[in-house]
């Protein structure tokens, strides 16, 4: 990229891409690669923040940037991982790479694709970073790989034609097949799957799994992180992690855990209302979850829970409950607390939320949560209430 190019993405950074593209520019100036380094910078903003600030990075077109890491995934991923030299298979744009590298003495990034591992080699040289980038098929680098520390591989999950990927076989490369070759030349594996995976199927296609940890930002799910360990024969370790910008809500089990306890209805609603935060609905801490805290489901399907006793430390969304109305066709304005607005969720409810604003001609906003939900004896519910105080 030519100064002329890069002082003209300084100079419209926050301009309309849209507009800039029917712009005349001088032709020292590559027009088509300053918009995608500007939706780029864009895009990245919120997901790597110090990136997208630093002024002599480039970045691939849209689909790379739409597939790397956020910030605060790679931060977690450094928990994880640390020792002497470090392979990354799957380089991509090099967030994951970039972060993890400064737990280890030596690292090496492999990609083969040119482009993605050109880009990777100029912003690391640019952020003063001592990786080693290869441009080439992560299998060809094994073949000559000698052992190391640890294997961080993030298999892509789009086929040539851009559908996305949820079986791990269906991926490149397939981890399952290599997972003893990984072994052989690292100790430790870290392996970025989808979060659309079920648990069960990665439990049954991976062997030496010692942890599963299923991480959310603000509550959406963003990725599958298996830990394979060498040798490592016993029960694997499941993490809820839901990262957020004030904390990092953590649960931890064992499948047999889940498995061994005897689930608890709650004979009504309680004081207190309860919802998983979205980690450990995918992890399925669902008797685990009420078993710690002491608390009840309202339905077995409905996952929700409820007691009289505050829990601040409950990995979610807490609630005060106001007032359960049974839930009719015909709702008067009374049995609706007057409430003009307000935030609804429908958990193991016939109506969607569309279709419940409609029926309860309720806006969208304010301070007041509507549950509706269905109890232990198959009634259905609106549970009114507002958040706790954290």
């Amino acid at each position: 990229m030519n100064q002329e190019t890069q002082q003209f993405i300084i100079d419209h950074l926050h301009d309309d891409v849209r507009r800039l593209a029917f712009k005349t520019v001088p032709p020292a100036i590559d027009l088509r690669y300053a918009l995608q380094q500007i939706e780029a910078r864009r895009r990245l903003t919120d997901k790597v923040p110090t990136w997208a600030s630093n002024l002599q990075l480039e970045f691939p077109p849209h689909l790379s940037v739409e597939q790397c890491s956020s910030e605060r995934t790679a931060h977690y991923k450094t928990t994880l991982l640390q020792g002497d030299t470090l392979v990354d298979l799957t380089g991509g744009m090099g967030v994951d790479c970039y972060f993890l590298s400064a737990n280890f003495r030596h690292t090496h990034y492999v990609e083969q694709q040119p482009l993605l591992a050109e880009l990777a080699g100029k912003n690391f040289a640019s952020l003063d970073a001592n990786i080693v980038v290869h441009n080439c098929p992560a299998e060809t680098f094994l073949e000559h790989c000698a052992s190391v520390s640890a294997i961080f591989i993030d298999p892509a999950r789009r086929d040539n034609s851009g559908r996305k990927m949820v079986s791990i076989s269906d991926c490149t490369p397939d981890v399952a097949a290599l997972q003893h070759t990984l072994l052989a030349k690292a100790p430790n594996v870290l392996i970025k799957l989808s979060p659309m995976l079920d648990i069960a199927v990665v439990l049954r296609e991976l062997q030496h799994v010692k942890a599963i940890h299923v991480v959310a930002v603000d509550n959406e799910c963003k990725e599958l992180l298996v830990e394979l360990e060498r040798h490592y024969a016993a029960e694997p370790v499941l993490h809820a992690v839901n990262l957020t910008a004030a904390q990092t809500e953590r649960f931890t089990f064992r499948p047999s855990e889940e498995r061994h306890i005897l689930p608890t209805m709650a004979a009504g609603v309680g004081r207190y209302l309860y919802e998983p935060n979205a980690a450990l609905l995918k992890a399925g801490a669902f008797r685990t979850i009420a078993h710690r805290f002491g608390i009840d489901k309202l339905h077995t399907n409905s996952h929700l829970y409820t007691g009289d006793t505050l829990q601040n430390d409950f990995p979610g969304r807490r609630f005060e409950v106001e007032a359960v109305v049974p839930f009719k066709s015909k709702l008067k304005p009374a049995d609706l607390r007057h409430t003009n607005k307000a935030c609804i969720a429908a958990r193991n409810f016939p109506l969607s939320v569309a279709d419940l604003r409609k029926v309860l001609k309720i806006g969208d906003g304010g301070d007041t949560f509507i549950f509706a939900t269905t109890l232990r004896d198959n009634s259905k519910v609106l549970i009114f209430g507002h958040k706790t105080a954290q």
